[in-house]
């Protein structure tokens, strides 16, 4: 039997900040309660379908690279039970699994992007300029190519319905200042390097990921989630062959039966069949199974 899906949650006795694409945000005071539910989005567009245990999936895998990644950078995890928070039974029961308390942080106004292999919106600006966010690369690289090193594209981060738009490291450093922008650019290699390696020891490449930061006291942190298929492009090594678009286990898969169907990416979404749900859980299980297997 398919668990039940999650599409938004419900905490009369906590006041709602705002609702992600994915994630639905409580105000504890100097704290937050951030719970994944199992909402998808594709092309900035949230679905009406939800995908089963998505958000729990989601919430396991981010809380696992939090751990890796914190020798790193700090992150804005709290060690604080649920039952503390919420502590009506009935209400927690929706939570358990995709909730987790966590510190407030000032959100920096960039999406930080670290790519290792050419591929989306990358593969398309090189395609047209030779150049990935103002960075000029090797001619000749086939789509899917290794990178000859990891480099850092950052975004805007634009208002939900709106798409983020690709910038410069110089547009960054004035929209952060050069400082804080030279230090985000720094802990996302290091960040993607030491994931990628793990990875790889799992027969899966992270292709490119996204990385949040905010500010918690003037410190940099980690936020939101980290290295999901949600915020990252993940492939089997064993498969992995240049010069064409590589099956994934993320969002790709919804993308392109979308296109398959000829949505034009506004809203409304359409409804996603049963074997695409399906097959999206399955594809977020494996990827969980994959990256945290053998981890102490």
């Amino acid at each position: 039997m398919q668990p039940r899906a999650l599409f938004s949650s419900d905490i009369p006795s906590l006041p709602l900040l705002f609702r992600g694409k994915v994630r639905d945000v409580y105000d504890l005071g100097d704290r937050l309660l951030i719970v994944a539910t199992d909402r998808i989005s594709a092309f900035d567009v949230v679905l009406p379908t939800p995908i089963p245990e998505k958000g729990r999936i989601l919430t396991q895998l981010s809380n696992f690279w939090f751990a890796r990644t914190s020798s790193i950078l700090p992150n804005h995890l709290l060690d604080e039970p649920l039952e503390r928070v919420v502590p009506d039974p009935e209400a927690r029961a929706q939570l358990e699994g995709r909730a987790v308390v966590v510190r407030k942080a000032r959100p920096l106004k960039v999406e930080a992007i670290v790519r290792g292999y050419l591929s989306g919106s990358g593969w398309k600006d090189y395609q047209r300029t030779g150049e990935v966010c103002g960075i000029r690369l090797p001619k000749g690289l086939r789509e899917s190519e290794r990178l000859p090193e990891p480099i850092f594209t950052p975004s805007t981060k634009a208002p939900q319905g709106q798409h983020d738009e690709n910038i410069s490291f110089d547009e960054a450093a004035a929209i952060l200042g050069r400082e804080l922008a030279e230090q985000v650019r720094r802990r996302s290699l290091e960040i993607y390097a030491a994931a990628a390696r793990w990875a790889e020891s799992r027969g899966l490449i992270i292709a490119d990921t996204k990385f949040e930061f905010g500010l918690v006291d003037g410190e940099l942190v980690l936020i939101d989630e980290l290295l999901t298929p949600d915020s990252s492009r993940f492939w089997a090594k064993d498969t992995y062959e240049p010069g064409r678009p590589q099956p994934s286990f993320d969002k790709q898969f919804v993308r392109d039966y979308l296109d398959s169907i000829g949505w034009d990416h506004k809203p409304p979404a359409p409804e996603l069949p049963p074997d695409i749900v399906q097959q999206t859980a399955a594809k977020y299980r494996e990827a969980l199974e994959r990256l945290t297997r053998g981890a102490a």
